[in-house]
């Protein structure tokens, strides 16, 4: 993945080790470092079994200040109760010292096997000697650092133009598996060197976030990890974006598109997947009833191996609805894969042939039209194959 094209913020530097956290063989310990305080927001999982460096971040973030995040992939240090917890805050404070910044603007992320506790002591030497050498490794190396069963690095970025300067976004990502998320999903580090306020960029992460990877799902599990962390550290030298501004406006437009592309290749790598699947639904009264059917639709593993085995067995994807807690009138309804209609008004078209021919694609398209009103929603998820089984099944081995 040498050949990818990016843009890197002013002011960012990164170094990748390893650590061995599961096994040897690889980078997986990154430090992602601004050369000056940066405004920081976040998002984090709701599951309920949060993992150590969720519960830390979730406190640190109130700061709004950023000045590095130390990410590990291998183990997600989740459900390993109080020493989790301080291992955590071991890894923070030993960077912050190493990298001379303030203990509270240093940010935790981990990933990985769940209920296992931190090769602590022989990470610490490795964050350290990160830490030392920052700046001796890429934001693509960062990618690959944190990635688990992903089987290639998540990378995206932008440049706009705002008040006469060029600033940058640039984002790394990590997940193919454990993905249907309520917030945000797996592990995201947006850097960016646009100068503003921390409520804007706390209004423009919402509002992408709830656009891109609250709209995913791979298979229906929610992570006890998923964080998306955002540092703006202003060096583009523009005049700081405001919430209700035209420049704020651009700045989420631009911020919406980078992470829908990470969002995407996260689907496009969802474990054992061929094939992106689009869930369209249109005709509702609201934005979020459209948004619970398409949940309720891409989440469906009958629908999922329905793609995957090119079947356009429509009647999967009405009974996946009928199930979703909104109420419809299932004689209004028009479904199509691709663009081949194969219910309308409820009844078949007797096309569900030539539909099949349109499930042989890189990506399908499901479009269901309730027709009740003029809202609509979009959820993005890949077909199930026996692929994710054996991925799995064989996960901690």
């Amino acid at each position: 993945m040498s050949e990818i094209e990016y843009h890197v913020p002013e002011g960012f530097l990164f170094s990748t080790v390893e650590a061995a956290v599961k096994k040897p063989g690889r980078k997986d310990i990154a430090i992602i470092y601004s050369t000056v305080s940066a405004v920081a927001s976040g998002v984090f999982t709701t599951n309920i079994a949060k993992a150590a460096p969720v519960l830390l971040d979730i406190e640190k973030i109130k700061g709004g200040k950023g000045r590095a995040i130390v990410a590990n992939s291998g183990n997600a240090n989740a459900c390993t109760g109080a020493r989790g917890l301080k291992d955590t805050q071991k890894m923070s404070y030993v960077a912050s010292i190493t990298l001379n910044c303030p203990d509270p603007e240093v940010f935790v992320a981990s990933t990985g096997v769940i209920g296992t506790p931190l090769p602590i002591d022989r990470m610490f030497s490795k964050i350290r000697d990160a830490a030392e050498t920052i700046g001796n490794s890429t934001l693509l190396d960062t990618a690959r650092a944190i990635m688990t069963t992903d089987s290639f690095p998540k990378i995206a970025s932008a440049q706009f133009n705002i008040t006469g300067k060029t600033a940058t976004v640039a984002a790394v990502a990590k997940g193919a598996g454990m993905i249907c998320p309520n917030m945000a999903t797996m592990l995201c580090f947006v850097l960016t060197d646009a100068a503003i306020t921390k409520d804007a960029l706390d209004q423009a992460l919402i509002c992408a976030n709830d656009l891109t990877f609250n709209r995913i799902t791979v298979d229906g599990d929610m992570s006890t990890n998923d964080t998306v962390l955002v540092l703006a550290n202003g060096l583009a030298g523009n005049k700081p974006i405001h919430t209700g501004t035209k420049g704020f406006n651009i700045f989420k437009t631009v911020l919406t598109d980078v992470l829908m592309s990470l969002a995407t290749m996260i689907v496009k790598d969802g474990e054992g997947a061929t094939k992106v699947m689009k869930v369209l639904v249109k005709g509702t009264k609201t934005e979020h009833d459209a948004s619970i059917f398409a949940r309720a639709i891409a989440n469906s593993l009958l629908v999922k191996t329905a793609v995957y085995g090119c079947d356009a067995n429509w009647g999967r994807v009405i009974a996946a609805a009928g199930h979703a807690g909104v109420h419809f009138d299932p004689n209004a309804v028009d479904i199509f894969f691709g663009s081949v209609r194969v219910v309308k008004n409820g009844l078949t078209t007797n096309k569900d042939a030539e539909a099949a021919g349109q499930l042989k694609a890189d990506t399908v398209t499901i479009t269901i039209n309730f027709r009740m009103g003029k809202a609509s929603a979009q959820v993005l998820s890949c077909d199930l194959t026996e692929e994710y089984i054996k991925i799995n099944a064989e996960y901690r081995t």
